[in-house]
Order: structure tokens, then sequence, then C-alpha cells
């Protein structure tokens, strides 16, 4: 019976981490909670609940909206066409992807550290690159790229946070 409830602790975990890079952590940890909850049976599991289920959800819809109100609000802000953001996201993903490999010498979390700044490098320079392509001189290009990092960092850090609050709801959720 605990087992279970530690094993989705972890895995959920481990999907919160995919935040950092970009992917969608949050809706994973999410799903592993709904699928706890409604296909472990009921002597092997812990309850969950659907009060818990229902302010995770909240909690994934809010990260999202702040990752894409902070990126956006930037992009625009900065006069940034879809060419932009398009490759800003795209920069984005590719650049936590590589971050994760680069090494920062900071114990524990260093690859965190590298992922998060990686991904906004990515987003920088792909907005660049957009912005360039699009006709725009390099200064413009240069705004939207450091609208598009801060953007970038700070939807991370939303996503995070809502993140964070989802992993304590479902424990709470596990030990109440």
């Amino acid at each position: 019976m605990v087992l279970f409830a530690i094993l989705l602790v972890a895995a959920a975990l481990a999907c919160w981490a995919m935040n950092l890079v970009g992917l969608p952590g949050n809706w994973f940890v999410l799903l592993l909670t709904v699928f706890y909850a409604y296909l472990v049976p009921e002597d092997r599991r812990v309850d969950v609940g659907i009060v818990i289920i229902g302010l995770m959800l909240m909690l994934a819809i809010l990260g999202e909206a702040v990752d894409f109100l902070a990126g956006a609000f930037g992009a625009t802000k900065a006069g940034g066409s879809k060419r932009g953001a398009a490759l800003a996201l795209s920069g984005s993903l590719g650049g936590g992807f590589l971050g994760l490999f680069v090494p920062i010498p900071i114990p524990f979390v260093g690859s965190v550290i590298g992922a998060i700044l990686f991904s906004g490098v990515g987003a920088l320079l792909g907005a660049v690159l957009g912005e360039l392509w699009k006709g725009r001189t390099v200064d413009e290009s240069l705004k939207v790229g450091h609208a598009a990092f801060w953007g970038r960092l700070l939807g991370t850090a939303g996503k995070i946070i809502a993140g964070c609050w989802m992993i304590a709801l479902l424990i709470i959720g596990l030990i109440g």
C-alpha cells in the first residue's frame, strides 16, 4: 500500500523535473495522480481524492498560464513576430535538453541550472534568428531575443512553482 504511494511520489518528482527543459511536466504529474487514483486497486493504494486532483488541475492550468503569459508578454512588448516566437520555443526546448549535459560545477543542481539557463539562451537565439529571418535589424532582433530569454525564465519559474505546489498537494493527499 505504501509502496505504491512512494512510487507515485518518485514518478511525480521525475515528471515535475521535465518542466526544467520546457516539457509539460505538471500535466504528467496530474495524469500520474489520476491514473493512481483510478487504476490502482483500492486495497493497494492510499486514497488521493477528487478535491486534491481538482486543485492539482487548477495549479497545472495556472502554471501553463504563467508560462504562456510571461513568454507572450515579453515577446509582444518587444515587438516580436510569430516566426520569432516559434523559433524561440524550439530554441528553448533544444537549449533545455543541451543544458542538462553541460557540466556546471555545482553539486546536485548544476544540471538543473544548466537546463534552465540554456533554455533561456535557446529562446534568445531562436527569437533573434526568427526576427533576422523576418527582415528585422540586429538591434530589433536582439531586443526581442532579450525579452524571449527573460520570458522563458519567468515562465519556467512559474511552472516550477506550480509543480511544487502540486507535489505538495499530492503528498498531503497521500498522508491525510
